[in-house]
């Protein structure tokens, strides 16, 4: 049985595909080379049926180890470099871990885990894996201070996406994301550069974004992905200038229209375009006509096989490409009875097309009436003088709380015109909202966090 039979990943390094690579700040692979070379100095059998945890300091390594025990392994957790250690023992328990593969041993030895391998980036000679098994891929969910979820996957439910768009045309794609590979949306990308027949060229932890992005200019990167926050960062930042990728996309986060607006006028002659995808749902849908939520009509069946509906006001999803199940302490059906993953994403019909407002579960109470930071941020994000905004509650003696926000000006705002600035952007608001969720102050600052999973911090809102 062939490595592609049973969508083992190595089986797509076709040797015959030259210049392809994988890269990042310190290192340089080709594919080809890969495909042929082993990290694991000779250990790989060692972890055949093993429930392994993948736990390396860079993305550039962790590529080449999904890259090496898919189809050998029984399992693989990915874990993200920001997972904090206090959980570790928890989710080696609830992934069931008897190996641990890393270039930290003396850390991961600790959790008591029977088998430790060592990965190098130092290549060396071995000959081609037979696959022997469907590896079950496991990954955290992000956006929880406590104990985060544990999700499966196939590999053939994370590439539906993938196969349906096909192989790349023409010149092939040279990918780049502001992502990590051990989260879900960089996983994305780095399957459809192995997939697509493209190459990649990996984020450093760390790395000045002028400096990120100067070597994304230095690889003649094409396509690019990221989340919304990701990318206002770069509008911001001013490096984006000489920047020219063919194709960009957001995902992870509302891609309000300033962002998309913003993009296009940056990246004129890119394409440029939102996609839904969450760890559990999969990847939902693209959205790729330049306009912020989507189009009413995508409710139903897709041509993918991806079925939409809303319930309530919360988008449901159901697909192939969705994840199996959830492992460990929280075990439990991830769909509804008839498949759905109800995503926890809200959504309102404004005419004949589906705007999201905000996460279910992110809700701030002003006196009494439920209020969506998101739907408030996308109306502030539109003034011409704002470049970005979060949006929280304030504790009030009269009405229990407020609707106060935080504004990151755009490039050129005169500070000294503050008062001025905020009476419009609450000018703008007070047309477009409800009098409650019209902010009842503005604080203007220098910049607002993201989350390691590139989306806008709201932990200290």
């Amino acid at each position: 049985m062939s490595p592609r039979e049973i969508f083992a990943l190595r089986g797509y390094l076709d040797p015959s595909l030259k210049g392809r690579t994988l890269s990042d700040a310190r290192h340089l692979a080709s594919l080809t080379d890969i495909a042929d070379r082993t990290c694991l100095g000779g250990r790989l059998a060692e972890l055949s049926g093993r429930s392994v945890l993948l736990a390396v300091s860079s993305q550039f390594l962790a590529a080449l180890v999904m890259l090496e025990i898919d189809g050998v392994a029984r399992r693989m957790l990915l874990c993200p470099p920001d997972l904090n250690a206090d959980h570790l023992q928890a989710l080696v328990e609830d992934a069931e871990i008897d190996a641990v593969v890393t270039d930290q041993p003396d850390r991961f030895a600790t959790p008591g885990i029977p088998l430790v391998v060592t990965a190098s980036v130092d290549l060396k000679a071995a000959p081609r894996t037979q696959t022997e098994r469907a590896t079950e891929w496991l990954m955290l969910t992000s956006g929880t201070l406590g104990l985060p979820k544990i999700v499966g996957h196939t590999l053939e439910g994370l590439t539906g996406a993938i196969a349906a768009d096909g192989p790349a045309r023409g010149t092939r794609p040279i990918w780049a994301t502001f992502y990590d590979i051990r989260r879900y949306g960089g996983l994305q990308i780095f399957l459809r550069a192995i997939i697509g027949g493209g190459s990649l060229v990996l984020s450093e932890s760390g790395e000045a974004l002028a400096d990120h992005i100067a070597r994304l200019n230095e690889k003649a990167v094409t396509h690019m992905s990221g989340t919304p926050s990701h990318w206002r960062k770069l509008l911001m930042s001013g490096a984006a200038s000489g920047f020219s990728p063919r194709y960009v996309r957001l995902s992870g986060e509302i891609a309000d229209q300033a962002v998309l607006d913003g993009l296009h006028q940056v990246f004129p002659e890119a394409s440029i375009g939102h996609a839904y995808a969450s760890t559990e749902a999969g990847v939902g849908f693209a959205v790729n006509d330049g306009r912020e939520g989507f189009p009413a009509d995508m409710v139903g069946t897709n041509r993918d096989g991806v079925e939409i509906r809303v319930v309530d006001g919360c988008l449901q999803i159901r697909s192939r490409r969705a994840a199996h199940a959830y492992v460990g302490r929280h075990a439990s059906a991830l769909t509804d009875e008839e498949g759905f993953v109800d995503t926890g994403d809200m959504v309102e019909l404004r005419g004949d097309r589906y705007h999201f407002v905000g996460r279910r579960g992110g809700i701030i109470n002003i006196g009494g009436l439920k209020v969506h930071p998101e739907e408030i941020e996308a109306v502030i994000n539109r003034h011409d003088e704002v470049r970005m905004s979060r949006v929280k509650a304030r504790k009030s003696p009269i009405t229990g709380a407020i609707v106060v926000a935080d504004v990151v000006l755009a490039d050129g705002c005169d500070a000294s015109r503050g008062d001025e600035i905020k009476a419009r952007i609450i000018g703008s608001c007070r047309a477009k909202l409800a009098p409650h969720k019209v902010p009842a102050m503005i604080k203007f600052v220098e910049k607002l966090d993201i989350t390691a999973a590139g989306k806008l911090a709201r932990s200290d809102a």
